[in-house]
């Protein structure tokens, strides 16, 4: 990552040419084919080793109230962190890259958003929408995070300016706007209340499922342990969730073009962070740190990406973003069209010095 005062169209251009000793970007989704066939053995067995843990963290984690909640938020974060594994896999689900039939995915995407709290086809759509038009200035707001470039912002009213620089800040993007999106938003098809049946079919039905679930906890276990165990849990899953989103597109040299210079290719290349990871933070986040090949490629199941980029070591070069380097991504806010990247407030706000001092 760049420091301010740098020459960022320099980055932009390495990047691209270092792809272009191998192949076009356009000719990757052929290469990558052959990794979209899913093991369903590999499958099955990652969804076990995802599934059963959570199950005994959680339970785990109820029976430690009887030593301390000390101890039980402690076991929160492995639970949690589990259950963001089980969101990933969901993920995978809904492109048809778990298993080989169809509704296979859609009936274990469908269980597995009842304990995620998200509808699997209410989300589906949205998330098709996201990978259609990532990049594209002209079709923001699709499942994206909300992006304005610094001329839109400039030309806002002063109240409008302060909404969006609290809705970019990172106590609302991480801490508040996580619980409002898995709690509340997805519990009604948001966006999509007039595109059909469907949407509404998911929502409710993936509400009624999580209302007998939790009628049966309370049953078992009571009202105050339920909500002792599982506020933690589901509070820290949805703001690590919202995070791997964030990450994966607010970076620095992210790529974003208007209709006429956009294409699919570029922007999924470009446009997506390879967000490298220690072993165990890849293994929790279902290898979706490998994030631009995903969006190269999005039925390759997240099991075979790290053997893509075994396979095809110059596309670990591409977007590369290591964990220290991500956490400057949080302050990122505008997108300036004439350097072409992503620039903070305070950034923005030093150019504009500049410009009145020159």
């Amino acid at each position: 990552m760049r420091g301010q005062g740098s020459f960022p169209l320099i980055g932009i251009e390495n990047r691209k040419q270092n792809m272009a000793h191998v192949e076009s970007v356009s000719s990757w989704g052929q290469i990558l084919g052959p990794y979209r066939t899913p093991r369903i053995f590999r499958s099955i067995f990652e969804l076990l080793v995802t599934a059963l843990p959570f199950a005994m963290l959680w339970a785990l984690t109820w029976a430690a109230l009887s030593v301390g909640y000390w101890l039980s938020l402690m076991l929160a974060l492995p639970t949690a962190c589990f259950l963001l594994r089980l969101f990933m896999i969901q993920h995978d689900c809904g492109h048809g890259a778990c298993f080989a039939r169809r509704s296979t995915n859609d009936w274990v995407g469908r269980m597995i958003g009842v304990f995620t709290l998200t509808p699997y086809s209410f989300w589906l759509r949205a998330h098709a929408l996201h990978h259609a038009g990532v990049g594209n200035l002209d079709h923001r707001g699709n499942g994206d995070i909300i992006t304005l470039t610094t001329d839109e912002y400039a030309a806002l009213r002063p109240l409008h300016r302060l909404i969006y620089r609290l809705y970019r800040s990172p106590f609302v993007m991480f801490g508040l706007i996580p619980i409002y999106l898995f709690v509340l938003h997805q519990r009604l098809p948001v966006g999509q209340m007039r595109s059909g049946k469907e949407p509404w079919v998911s929502t409710m039905g993936t509400n009624a499922a999580i209302a007998g679930v939790v009628v049966l906890m309370i049953l078992l276990i009571g009202l105050g342990p339920f909500l002792l165990v599982q506020g933690p849990v589901v509070v820290v899953c949805s703001s690590l969730a919202v995070w791997f989103f964030y990450v994966q597109h607010q970076f620095e040299d992210t790529h974003w073009a208007h209709d006429g210079d956009w294409s699919f290719h570029e922007a999924a290349l470009h446009g997506s962070s390879h967000y490298e990871l220690p072993r165990a933070l890849a293994w929790f986040t279902g290898n979706i740190g490998v994030h631009h090949v995903h969006h190269l490629s999005s039925r390759i199941p997240f099991y075979r990406l790290p053997q893509v980029l075994r396979d095809h070591p110059q596309l670990a070069s591409a977007g590369r973003l290591t964990f220290l380097q991500s956490l400057r991504c949080a302050t990122l806010a505008l997108w300036d069209e004439r350097q072409k990247r992503l620039i903070s407030f305070r950034e923005l706000h030093t150019c504009d010095a500049s410009s009145l001092r020159d």
